[in-house]
């Protein structure tokens, strides 16, 4: 009964179905309510289509959307997505086993942690898209510029969840193997392994996902064959029935990805994890360690600008291809002075924050109905969960067909990058709402608003701000790809493609480190305003 009510919690009228079920009225109902989403979609498009609303061109019939698809698996689709996946999988193989040796040497390590984890984070803070064109000048738009942005895509979620697995193995067994004293190798294969597969497990799903997102990124500019290429030939050939074709391709090769590494995971993972609270909390670090680590930290740093800068001064590489870095510092300089910087700037945040205004909004609304109403949840559920699989970069050619290059297409492009990740954890967390609350609301006959008001809202501030956080650096980069995905009027994105087009690598690295910069910012502001927000749920 509490999970009936704790379900339902907004929806007074929850429990007239469930008296009905005995006669199966009920669990028809449910049992159809995924499908009216879709089949009201399909059909609106098909009236849409067939009454003539939009061009042929733009809004192409159900129909021919079929039969292009037929034709295409018999030419062409089959072998674009073939030559995607194999640079999936061998991007994915390089940077699985880059990024579990970097995690395991981290969390092994504190040592290696404390000069490695600096430098490692500050790379992690620059997307792999913001490294396109100062690629594209170094290596062209061969194979390895794909396999670089994907290994770089999948290394730094496999390093991140690698190490926090290697340093979640209990105590308890620390204290075990030094008893029964263990090599080296027995702690590894019996103890560390086990400890932290169900993590590096977390980090290869990640890892996946954003390779198959940077993958299908990197095809849409510089492929001459792969699946993103297949969506552009459409786009250009004003073919929206191949776009669409593509689009569903897509979705259903990223579900199928995301079944079969959770279908690993239930595999191999099949022993209890231990409880968070369980684990041992470092003690405070004093002031001469803290010095110590942040020296240690800047080894790797000072080392590689050494490097860098002594390559260039003796004319080691073409200084076009990497300028000194005093060559570079003098360039951001002068562009900050004349405006050639700020004012693209400040148009990529106007745009990244009407986009994450809209999609946070929808998000937030759309979350607490599908947690908190049981009927919004079967009927939209499955479908949001279809169109999650969707790597976003495939609705470019979409949205440029039917909203232009302007302004508009930019900002429904960064608030379809902000929207899923509020809507999916406001959801979560009105679902996990504790059962007293329910009791509470029944037992004070609160109605809707008084209970979404005194009791989901202040309740779910964590989840939802933990959506937000993620929204917030998805806003930012998606407002980075639209710009230079869709590029028009003046932007970062703009700012970089004039860049590469005139081979200023001091200008591309200069926009790299600003946009890694900002989205550290905005992850940083983000847990300040998480923490601010939820002060009252904190013990003292």
């Amino acid at each position: 009964m509490l999970n009936t009510a704790n379900s339902t919690i907004l929806d007074d009228t929850a429990r007239a179905p469930l008296a009905k079920r005995a006669g199966g009225q009920a669990i028809s109902w449910s049992a159809l309510l995924p499908w009216v989403l879709p089949v009201f979609v399909y059909l609106l498009w098909w009236k849409a289509a067939h009454a003539g609303w939009m061009s042929a061109q733009i809004l192409p019939a159900p129909e021919l959307v079929w039969e292009s698809a037929r034709d295409l698996l018999r030419d062409g689709l089959v072998s674009n997505l073939l030559i995607s996946l194999e640079r999936l999988a061998i991007g994915f193989v390089l940077g699985t086993l880059g990024g579990a040796l970097i995690g395991a040497f981290m969390g092994a390590s504190v040592v290696a942690e404390e000069i490695i984890s600096p430098l490692f984070y500050a790379v992690a803070q620059v997307p792999p898209l913001a490294l396109l064109p100062l690629l594209m000048v170094l290596l062209g738009i061969g194979e390895a510029l794909k396999l670089v942005l994907i290994f770089k895509a999948v290394a730094i979620p496999v390093a991140i969840h690698t190490q926090a697995g290697v340093r979640a193995m209990p105590w308890r067994l620390r204290e075990v193997a030094g008893v029964l004293r263990l090599s080296a190798w027995q702690r590894v294969r019996l103890l560390v392994l086990p400890a932290a597969l169900p993590a590096f497990l977390t980090g290869v799903r990640q890892a996946l996902a954003q390779g198959w997102l940077t993958l299908i990124a990197v095809e849409l500019l510089a492929s001459s064959e792969g699946i993103g290429y297949l969506m552009v030939y459409g786009r250009q050939m004003f073919q929206l029935d191949v776009v669409f074709v593509c689009i569903v391709t897509i979705g259903l090769t990223g579900f199928a990805i995301d079944q079969g590494v959770q279908r690993i995971d239930r595999l191999l993972v099949r022993w209890p994890l231990e409880a968070p609270g369980a684990r041992v909390v470092a003690a405070q670090r004093g002031w001469q360690r803290n010095v110590s680590r942040y020296t240690r930290g800047a080894v790797l740093p000072v080392l590689i600008l050494a490097v860098w800068a002594l390559v260039a001064h003796l004319r080691l590489v073409d200084a076009n291809l990497l300028p000194a870095p005093g060559d570079v510092l003098n360039s951001a300089l002068d562009d900050l002075r004349s405006g050639a910087l700020p004012v693209p700037l400040a148009h990529t945040l106007a745009r990244a924050g009407e986009g994450l205004a809209v999609g946070a909004a929808t998000g937030l609304a759309l979350g607490i109905a599908l947690g908190a109403v049981a009927w919004v949840r079967r009927a939209f559920g499955p479908t949001l969960t279809a169109l999650r699989q969707v790597a976003i970069f495939a609705w470019i050619p979409l949205l440029t067909a039917w909203a232009g290059l302007g302004d508009l297409s930019k900002v429904i492009f960064v608030a379809l990058a902000a929207f899923f990740p509020v809507v999916l954890a406001t959801s979560r967390a009105v679902e996990g709402l504790p059962p007293a609350l329910v009791e509470v609301a029944l037992t004070l006959r609160l109605n809707a608003w008084q209970r979404l008001r005194w009791l989901i809202v202040p309740a779910i501030l964590p989840g939802v701000f933990a959506g937000l956080r993620l929204a917030l650096v998805y806003a930012w980069l998606g407002a980075i790809g639209a710009e230079y995905l869709m590029p028009s009027g003046v932007g970062l994105g703009t700012y970089m493609i004039d860049a590469q087009q005139l081979f200023r690598t001091d200008r591309l690295l200069a926009a790299a480190v600003t946009i890694g910069a900002l989205g550290a910012l905005f992850g940083w502001l983000g847990s300040r305003l998480e923490a601010s927000a939820t002060r009252w749920r904190t013990r003292h």
